[in-house]
């Protein structure tokens, strides 16, 4: 009777070990811009990150076990980012969706790393992310030497014999941006009559435009966010300097609208081909256009890391972070809302595309520049 009932006992404990597996959740983290300069760029990642979550656990979670989202402020600052990461890292977090800044991203992926923690960013563009990064890092976006080529290349032929000068505000998205932007342009033949470097959060940059408009640039590279890209554009008109502005991902967001008004036409970014354009985005668009929300930016891109993660998971049947990783480096690719993502041996994104965009009538579009 007694081993009977011990049976009984081992049995009854062993099914409830079995049943909390079954029900166990996968702590996931989104980390990001909430507040600062760029909160802008850190409402889009929440949002993606939010319905992609949401999305997720209705369809049945990931290898049935349920999602639970965190998220974290790193204010677009890298002490700070280092400080959440160890946040999300005492709170059990097996993925991370972020960081949005590259500044941030870099050094909070070094405690991923030591915590065994899989961070694909949607946004983080600088070269050293992935090529500095340990087994942990990936992104869905591409890399600014692939970005900055493609603006260097076009001022060198657009502008060939004019004036051109290099901004940037000195951090690791914007410097490092405005330095692959600045040697695709001098392989070209073009040398910048001017580099300057800004300090962001700055409000008055009118000493900048004046020192552009004696020099009688035609055409500006800037390194950096939205929110001093509208502020130099708009003290630019209110001088009378009518150069061109050419800048790049970090200026999607039709909060530049609001900081520059009708400035903001002069303005031409580069940025990957509309993703809610995209037909597998198109429920998720209406989604949440019904919610009240434009899909600008950056959200789908973090919407799809999400789907990079459950893909990966599923197929190695694994929340392990470092079999996930080897699993999407080694090429294997996953359909997302921003098309198939597939990537290299160091987590980069395979052959990344780019299209050119302007503002009008507070909207940012493709544009057909020549």
């Amino acid at each position: 009777m007694k081993n009977y009932v011990a049976s009984g006992i081992v049995m009854g404990f062993a099914a409830l070990l079995g049943a909390g597996t079954a029900l166990a959740d996968i702590e996931v983290a989104f980390v990001g811009p909430v507040t600062g300069q760029v909160a802008a760029l850190g409402e889009q990642g929440n949002q993606g990150a939010k319905r992609a979550v949401a999305d997720i656990n209705a369809a049945g979670g990931i290898n049935g076990e349920k999602l639970v989202l965190e998220i974290g402020d790193d204010a677009c600052d890298p002490k700070q980012a280092v400080n959440v990461a160890n946040q999300m890292a005492s709170k059990g977090v097996k993925f991370v969706a972020g960081h949005l800044c590259s500044g941030a991203s870099i050094p909070a992926s070094k405690v991923y790393e030591d915590e065994g923690i899989l961070m694909i960013t949607p946004a983080s563009t600088n070269p050293k992310l992935t090529d500095n990064g340990g087994w942990n890092v990936a992104r869905v976006c591409g890399r600014d030497d692939a970005q900055g080529k493609v603006a260097g290349d076009y001022l060198a032929k657009a502008y060939a014999g004019k004036k051109v000068a290099i901004i940037d505000d000195k951090g690791a998205y914007g410097k490092g941006l405005a330095d692959e932007a600045r040697k695709a342009m001098n392989a070209g033949g073009l040398k910048e009559v001017m580099n300057e470097s800004i300090n962001a959060g700055e409000k008055d940059y009118s000493a900048l435009v004046s020192k552009l408009k004696d020099a009688g640039v035609e055409a500006i590279y800037f390194g950096g966010y939205h929110p001093e890209a509208g502020l130099i554009l708009k003290q630019m008109s209110e001088q009378g300097l009518n150069a061109k502005m050419y800048s790049a991902d970090g200026m999607n967001t039709a909060e530049l609208w609001a900081i520059a008004g009708q400035a903001a036409t002069n303005l031409f970014f580069t940025f990957a081909p509309d993703p809610r354009k995209n037909p597998a985005a198109n429920a998720i668009v209406e989604e949440f256009k019904k919610a009240g929300y434009d899909p600008e930016g950056f959200t789908l891109y973090t919407y799809a890391t999400f789907q990079v993660y459950k893909a990966a998971a599923e197929a190695t049947k694994s929340t392990d972070g470092e079999a996930i990783s080897e699993w999407l480096r080694a090429g294997n690719p996953v359909q997302t809302v921003i098309g198939e993502i597939k990537l290299d041996s160091k987590g980069d994104v395979v052959n990344p595309s780019y299209v050119w965009y302007t503002f009008k009538d507070g909207i940012y579009t493709e544009a057909d520049i020549k």
